[in-house]
Order: C-alpha cells, then structure tokens, then sequence
C-alpha cells in the first residue's frame, strides 16, 4: 500500500508540472514540486515551444544540440503532456540560457517518456556553450486539421486546413457540398453542410494550400480527398472556400460527450477508436479497455450487435493527442463520455496502445474471391479446388514499402517462433506457408542456429495482428522438420525445408489442444486459413504474365511491424539477377525480384550467415502525396523476419477462363518462391532473393505424399 501511495503522488506532482507547464506566463513551476529529470520550455512564443531545460541536482540548465534531433523533440514533448507535430531546434533558437548544460550527446529513440531515459553523457559532461541550446516546438494541431474562421460562431466560417506547421486556406474551384460535409464531419459538426456565399467571411491573408479539392463525400478527414499537390494552386484570396454547418453547436440537442468515429478499418464498422475534443481528433488509449467499453462506442455509433474491444494499435497507430485513458463503462452506457475516464491529455500512454472496436463483427460475412460457388461448400472440397482463394476484397492501405494486409488476405501465410524458455519469451523467427493441413513450406537456414528438434519451434496460423489473438489463429507443434538433403549454408543454394505440424495447440481464448491429429487433419481449413497451391514443374515466372506479392511482418525501420505486411513485386530476369550477383545467383534454382519501382537506398546491412537476419527488414519509403490525394507505389523487398515465407504469384487464366478485355490474371496464387537471401534491404540494384519451388515439387511430393495441390 505504500508503493501504491508513493506512486500516486508522483504522478500527482507530474500532472501537477504538465498543468503548470501549460499555464501561460508561468516559466517555473513551484520549486517545492520539482523532480529529478523534469523539463520546461523556456523562451517561446507559447508553452507550446522553446529552450528546452531540465532540472537536475535542484538545478535548472539546458541542453547541447550535438545529435538533437526529431526523436529527442518527441519525447519532450511527450514529458510535458503536449500532443501533435514536433520539431527540434538548434543553435539557441529560442535564446541562449545562463545556467548549466546538464545534457550533451542525447541518444532517444523517440519512444521514450522522458528525457531521462535516453541515453546521454554523464549529467554535466559537455564540450558546448549556451549557443547550442537545443529547443522543440510541440505543435498542437495535428498535419490535415481544418478550423472555421470569420464566421459568426464554430459552425461556420472561412475554411483553413493545417500543413506543415502552417495555416492556409482552400480554393473555391470545384467546391461543393461534398467538400463541405466533409469539413463539418471532420470537425464533429452534424447535420447539413452548405457551401457560403462567395466571400462571406473574408478573404485570408496567408498560404493558399489546397485547390480542385475534390471530396466523395464519405470521407472523415478533408485530406483523404483527391486534391492538387499542397501549396500548388491558380487562385488568389477572392476565392477561398467556406462552409457553414446546419445544426451547429447551438441548435443541437444536449451532447451526450464528444463526437468518436472509427478510421482504418476494413469496412465502416471497425477501426480505431477517436474522439473529437477541443476541435482536434484524438485516439484513446487501450489501458483496461474491455468488450463493455466497445459496446459503448457500437452504440454511440448506431452500431447494433455484437461489440469486440482491440487493443496494441491493431488499426494502425494515430498520430494526434492521445484524449482519453483507462476508460471505464458498464456497457449501459450511450456515448462514450458518459463513462469513466481520466481527463483529456492525461495519461501515460503511446499510440502503439491506440484503443479499437469491430461492432457487429459477424454481421459482414467474408466473401471467397477468384471463382464463384458457397464459401461453405468450397472450404469442403479437394484441395486441388480449395487451395490458392484469397478473400475478395480490392481495399489496399498505404504503409512502409507496400501495404498492410487485410485480415484473411493471405490465408497461407504462416509464422515460425522459437518458442518461450523459463526465463525468455517466444520470438519471431521465420515466415512460413502453408501447402496442406499438415505441411508447411519454409527456408532450411531458419534452423541453423537452433537445428530440427521440433520442439525448440510452433507455427502460427490465421495470425494477422502478432501482439493481438486473432479470432483465427492457431498456434501449432512443430512434429518435424526436414532439410533439404543438399542445402549448403554458405551458398544459400537448396534453401527450402518443410515442417510437419501435429496438434491443435492453442485457439483464440489460449486453451490446450486435444491429443493429435485427428482422420489426418492438423488445421482446420476456414475463409482466413487455408493452403497454397503448388506451382507446376514446368512453371516459368514472367514480370508480364504474374502479379506477385511477398508477406510477412518484417521490421519496418523501427520494429517488426505489428499487423501482416504485403509489398507487390516484380520477377527480374535471371541475367539482371546473374550481373547482381554473379555465380552466387544459380537461374534454375533461385529467382529475383524488387519492388515495383525503385526503392530509396538504406544503410541496413543483410547478414546472410545470421538466420534471424536473412532477409533484412521491409524497404523504407518516403511516399509523398501529389495531385488527387494520391502517393507513389512504396517499393517493396523481402526482410528482416520474413525469411522462409512466400513470394505468391497468381496464375493466369486463358481462353473461356480470363476475364473480359484480356490480360490475364484472376487466377489460383501458387508459392512460387520461398524467400532465401539478398544484400542489403531495399537497396538500390540489391534485388531480394528467393527459392524457386517449381524445382522442388518432386522433393515435396516425396517427403509429404501431397500430390494434389498443383
């Protein structure tokens, strides 16, 4: 108990400092609450920026500037409560200071709480004078965010979009009621949405940022609409756009608590959770949150059914404030803010724990795609007809290098773990795909390190979100595991290794498997699991002729990417291969591939005699948006944590078979290749390397007796 009063009173004294902090005109805090390691702004326009100091020894002094950078603002920024876009500042921006430097050479990842925790020189320990102050600005306005401006009240006004740290207004040229609806949504504002007379609340004075907007209409942001490029425009300040949104603030009825909305999901009824406070929209945090407080945003959002709280950011990570934590509801309950929670802003929490629902979640049922038939009746049929369906669904989110999976996407992908020891956890390892109910297809280096006891290892199936229990998962014994007999490790040639699973291990509420396979079924086939097809002998991959993805959750830069990751690639011919990496690269054996354009180099070395490191991690991109809302194709690469998984191809369809207007496509998707090796990750003329199955079906056929999924 006197931990637990210790710990309330820290956190007492730290909201105590944010609150203080945040007060104009106050520079420093009451010295009696000072902490160790606390920090303030100093010299800036408004608390939201400026020197940044620390308190060290009772003792207020400044920071160096060697190696500040964004990461280090971040989490300043973060210590001080104050959500939104950070910058950091060099060279005594905001004035030079009089005491001490405490900091020097400051070293944070950017997922840091406090400053504290980065690494640094010793307390004191520099080599700087006070012209290198370091400084942050905590901007408040998240990038895309609109306000109304001149109008007689919140509902009404000139419209100004946020970009880039600035303010500006948006060209009348095609602007309708769409473009208008989309703004009052965006801000929270219900009912009709007109566009305003020309002129009626003044001309701006500063950046015209956006024109041709071009809104659907459905859209919850005005920055998901087409759009010309930021800033690039024919317009002058005669023509900036208004709106006025009917039903405003003061003809509605008494709000039950502020507006939420659901925003990357796969369909309008999941998605993250984000509440809409003091004009800015914020995620919430998933601290104690639980089916009930679901329940609650379903029927906010006239959402009627069953209702499934996610947690770990399983729809992507927000990027706004973080408003709400450690929300409490009975499930009575009408809106959100009628429940219990802590006050907007406090918390200690990361978007990596932005809060999600799916409401209703069996009210949609999947749709098997490529050939027509009952779902239920095809999950029934041989495997030569079951294997190689995806889930019909054309949606396609932009992400590091490529594009986050839909959940059942790719229902052969599977995951090799090494599984938890009594003081170690289970760790990702390797991709895998799977080829029957008991048969995977992986890379033999995966097992290097460990060897073939199947029971350093499980396998995952069904998974989408690693850190989340899928609805779909299964996690698997590993029975067995067979090497190619004439693999060689240091010339990566014969990289291909099958693994055979037993039992049912674990389902979706954690419980034990029961004994073995039973009438010669390992995995149970359903819409999100089910096998690949295997290619012919005879298979020959063409850039032309095959559209063809890798999967997998490797490191995005950062960290292993939390949610199955896809990336479109093109198969290379076997001379670019060859002039790459000369007589390593055997044609017959192994292909090549990169991403649909170029990818941005990276420093990232690929080991190729490290089998946690084969592959390398997903290919960085700076995607930037042009004309119509629209970004360039991310380059993608096979990485870090996706070696031994599936480089799938979908077979063409001829004749009766291919679609109207030719081209091919519409077809089963094979393994064609297993990914094996490459240099670097992403890089420029460094295509990854992949394992050619089609060399191997005799192999396969011989150690599994699988002779129908071809």
């Amino acid at each position: 108990m006197r931990l637990l009063g210790l710990g309330c009173a820290l956190l007492a004294i730290l909201r105590e400092q944010r609150t203080r902090a945040l007060e104009p005109g106050v520079a420093t805090p009451r010295a009696g609450l000072m902490v160790e390691g606390a920090v303030r702004l100093v010299g800036g326009s408004g608390p939201h920026e400026g020197r940044v100091e620390v308190y060290h020894a009772g003792e207020w002094g400044s920071v160096c500037d060697d190696q500040w950078d964004e990461r280090d603002a971040a989490v300043v920024c973060r210590q001080l409560g104050l959500p939104g876009r950070v910058r950091a500042w060099t060279w005594a921006r905001f004035g030079e200071g009089a005491g001490p430097v405490w900091v020097d050479e400051g070293g944070c990842t950017g997922n840091e709480l406090a400053l504290s925790e980065c690494e640094r020189a010793p307390w004191g320990q520099h080599d700087c004078s006070h012209r290198e102050d370091a400084g942050v600005s905590c901007d408040p306005h998240s990038e895309g965010a609109v306000r109304l401006v001149g109008g007689s009240g919140p509902h009404e006004g000139r419209v100004e979009v946020y970009h880039a740290g600035e303010w500006g207004s948006v060209c009348d040229d095609q602007w309708d009621e769409r473009d208008a609806a989309v703004v009052c949504r965006q801000l929270g504002l219900p009912g009709t949405a007109l566009v305003s007379r020309e002129l009626e609340f003044g001309p701006g004075s500063g950046f015209i940022l956006l024109d041709e907007v071009a809104c659907g209409g459905w859209e919850s942001a005005l920055r998901q609409c087409g759009h010309s490029e930021w800033g690039r425009h024919d317009c002058s300040h005669l023509e900036d756009a208004g709106v006025v949104c009917k039903g405003g603030p003061e003809t509605q009825p008494p709000a039950l608590g502020p507006p939420v909305r659901l925003v990357e999901g796969e369909g309008w009824r999941e998605g993250r959770v984000e509440v809409l406070v003091a004009g800015e929209w914020g995620t919430v945090c998933d601290d104690g949150w639980s089916d009930k407080d679901a329940a609650v945003v379903c029927t906010q959002l006239g959402l009627p059914g069953p209702a499934r709280a996610l947690g770990m950011a399983f729809f992507g990570e927000g990027s706004g404030p973080i408003h709400l934590d450690n929300v409490k509801c009975s499930g009575w309950e009408r809106a959100l803010g009628q429940c219990a929670h802590l006050a907007s802003h406090e918390h200690n929490c990361r978007h990596s724990e932005d809060a999600g629902v799916v409401c209703g979640e069996h009210a949609e049922p999947a749709r098997l795609g490529d050939h027509p038939g009952d779902a239920a009746a095809q999950l029934a049929g041989p495997l030569s007809e079951l294997c190689g369906r995806r889930l019909a669904n054309h949606r396609r989110k932009r992400i590091v290098g490529g594009t986050k999976s839909l959940r059942g996407g790719w229902p052969w992908q599977a995951s090799v773990w090494v599984r938890a020891g009594p003081h170690t956890e289970s760790r990702l390892l390797c991709g895998a795909t799977l080829i029957s109910s008991c048969w995977l297809l992986t890379a033999a280096h995966c097992f290097k390190r460990l060897g073939t006891g199947g029971a350093f290892y499980t396998v995952r199936v069904g998974d989408h979100h690693r850190l989340v229990r899928d609805r779909a998962e299964r996690e698997l014994r590993v029975e067995r595991i067979v090497v190619h007999e004439r693999y060689s490790p240091t010339q990566h040639v014969h990289d291909i290794a099958l693994l055979r699973v037993s039992t049912l291990h674990t389902g979706p509420d954690g419980a034990e498997g029961s004994g073995g396979p039973v009438g010669g079924t390992c995995v149970p086939f359903s819409d999100a699991v089910r096998p690949a097809c295997l290619p012919s002998r005879r298979e020959h991959l063409s850039r032309r002729h095959h559209l063809c993805f890798i999967t997998g959750w490797g490191d995005t830069g950062r960290s292993y990417a939390r949610t199955l990751q896809e990336a479109r690639v093109s198969v290379l011919p076997g001379r670019l291969c060859r002039l790459r990496y000369g007589g390593r690269f055997e044609g017959g054996r192994m292909v090549c591939a990169r991403g649909s354009r170029p990818p941005t180099p990276t420093d990232t070395p690929r080991d190729a005699s490290d089998n946690s490191r084969v592959g390398g991690q997903w290919g960085r991109q700076q995607t930037m948006q042009h004309g119509g809302g629209g970004g360039g194709e991310g380059a993608g690469d096979s990485c870090q944590g996706d070696s031994g998984g599936p480089l799938s191809c979908q077979e063409s369809l001829r004749g009766a078979d291919a679609p109207p207007g030719g081209g091919g496509g519409g077809g089963r998707w094979v393994v064609a290749a297993v990914t094996s090796w490459g240099h670097g990750c992403g890089e420029r003329d460094s295509p990854g390397v992949y394992t050619r199955v089609s060399r191997y079906i005799a192999w396969i056929h011989r150690v599994t007796a699988i002779q129908s999924l071809q």
